[in-house]
C-alpha cells in the first residue's frame, strides 16, 4: 500500500499501544489503556473486515460451565483452579454487563440447562450424584446453590427425564455486543483498522517493528490478542478449534427459552429472535476441526440437522437458514495465557470457548500487565 504522509501521520506515528485483534479481548484491552492513559495513541488492526475468530461467531452464552464440564475439570486440576477459573467467568460476565450494560447486549437470565441422551447413563448419574458437591464449591461464588435439577419442560426428546439448571446462567446478542464495544472505542478516539494482517514484528531498542499485509510501522508496545489464531504469530501453545453452527428460520409460537448444553457440552444451543441456534460437534472429527480455515463439513452438518429433528425440535417443522463457523483457542489447560512476552511484546489469549465470559476479564489483565 502506497500510503501518503497525511496517513502515516495520522494513523501510523507515534504510536503507544498496538493491539492485533479487534475481539472481544482486543477492544477490551484497548478500552482499559484509554481509560488509564486517555492521552495514549492507541491501535487496534483486525485482519478482517469484521473480527475473524469466535467474537462474532459465537453462540451468545453467558455462561459458567456445564456440570459436567465442571467435574471433568475436577479430575484434571484441583479444586482451587477450578473455582478461581468460575470466579473469573463469574466475574467476566459482570465486567461485560457494567462496561456496557444489560440493554446493549440483550443480556437476558433465562438459566443454562444441560441435557443427557438416554445413552449416557453413567454421565447422568454421576452429575446427579455431585450435585451437592459441585454447589457447595461454588457457593463461595454464586451465594446460593446455582445448580439444579428440572424437568423435561420444552418437551425435548431422547434425553434423561431430568437437566441440570445452572439458574443464573444468561444469554447476550453477540452483534450487538461487538458493535457497542466498537462503538465505545470509536467514541474514545482509539483507531481500528480493518483488512489488515499482521505478518510479523521484531523487537527493536523501546519498540517493535512490525510488518503488516498492507505497511509497516513502529509501536511502543504490541499487545497480541488473537486467540484462536496465536500461534500464527507467537510460539504459545495455543490450538484452533472450529465451531460450526447452524440457525432455523423463525420458528411460530417458538416456547424454547435459555441456552442448552447436551452431550458434555459438545453440542450447544439456544433460542434467539424466535429460532433456534445450533452448534457443535466437533468431537465427531477433532483433527478436521483443528483448523484456521472457516467453513463447513457434511458429517457434521448432518448430524446438527439430525439432532435438531431428533432431539431439539422433533414436533416442529424447521428450516435451515443460514450457517457459519468461529475459531476458538483451546489447549490442553484451561487457564487463559495472558503473559509478557518480551520487554515490549505481551499476549492475552486462549480463551478455550468462554470468550464471552472472559474476555472482558482477560482484555483488563493484559491492559495492566502491559502499562507504560
Amino acid at each position: 500500500m502506497n500510503l501518503s504522509y497525511w496517513e502515516y501521520k495520522t494513523w501510523l506515528s507515534n504510536i503507544d499501544y498496538t493491539v492485533v485483534g479487534s475481539g472481544i479481548v482486543g477492544l477490551n484491552c484497548a478500552l482499559a489503556l484509554n481509560k488509564k492513559y486517555p492521552h495514549a495513541k492507541i491501535l487496534v488492526l483486525e485482519k478482517g473486515v469484521l473480527p475473524q475468530g469466535a467474537s462474532t461467531k459465537n453462540a451468545g452464552f453467558a455462561c459458567f460451565g456445564s456440570i459436567s464440564e465442571v467435574l471433568a475439570d475436577l479430575n484434571n486440576h484441583t479444586e482451587e483452579e477450578v473455582v478461581q477459573l468460575t470466579r473469573k467467568r463469574w466475574e467476566g460476565i459482570h465486567l461485560l454487563r457494567k462496561t456496557l450494560g444489560d440493554d446493549a447486549i440483550d443480556y437476558q437470565q433465562h438459566g443454562g440447562h444441560e441435557l443427557f441422551l438416554e445413552s449416557k447413563e453413567t454421565l447422568y448419574n454421576n452429575c446427579l450424584n455431585n450435585l451437592d458437591r459441585v454447589n457447595k464449591l461454588f457457593r463461595q461464588i454464586f451465594n446460593s446453590d446455582a445448580f439444579k435439577p428440572q424437568g423435561n419442560s420444552f418437551q425435548f426428546k431422547n434425553i434423561k427425564e431430568q437437566y441440570i439448571t445452572h439458574t443464573l446462567e444468561a444469554q447476550i446478542d453477540t452483534g450487538k455486543m461487538m458493535s457497542a464495544l466498537l462503538q465505545m472505542c470509536r467514541n474514545k478516539g482509539i483507531r481500528i483498522l480493518n483488512a489488515i494482517a499482521v505478518e510479523e514484528f521484531q523487537e527493536i531498542e523501546n519498540s517493535v517493528s512490525v510488518k503488516t499485509s498492507a505497511f509497516e510501522f513502529s509501536t511502543r508496545k504490541l499487545l497480541i490478542a488473537t486467540n484462536g489464531f496465536a500461534s500464527q504469530l507467537i510460539g504459545e501453545k495455543v490450538h484452533p478449534a472450529r465451531a460450526q453452527v447452524v440457525i432455523t428460520k423463525p420458528i411460530p409460537k417458538l416456547q424454547i427459552k435459555g441456552t442448552f448444553h447436551l452431550d458434555e457440552g459438545y453440542y450447544y444451543f439456544r433460542n434467539i429472535d424466535n429460532r433456534i441456534l445450533f452448534g457443535g460437534g466437533r468431537n465427531l472429527d477433532f483433527k478436521s476441526e483443528q483448523t484456521y480455515e472457516h467453513g463447513e463439513t457434511q458429517l457434521i452438518q448432518s448430524q446438527l440437522k439430525k439432532m435438531l429433528k431428533e432431539t431439539i425440535l422433533p414436533n416442529t417443522s424447521f428450516e435451515i437458514e443460514h450457517k457459519w463457523s468461529g475459531i476458538m483457542g483451546v489447549g490442553r489447560e484451561k487457564k487463559p495465557i495472558v503473559k509478557q512476552l518480551s520487554n515490549h511484546v505481551f499476549c492475552g489469549v486462549r480463551l478455550g470457548g468462554m470468550g464471552v465470559a472472559i474476555g472482558s476479564h482477560v482484555g483488563n489483565e493484559l491492559a495492566e500487565l502491559s502499562s507504560l
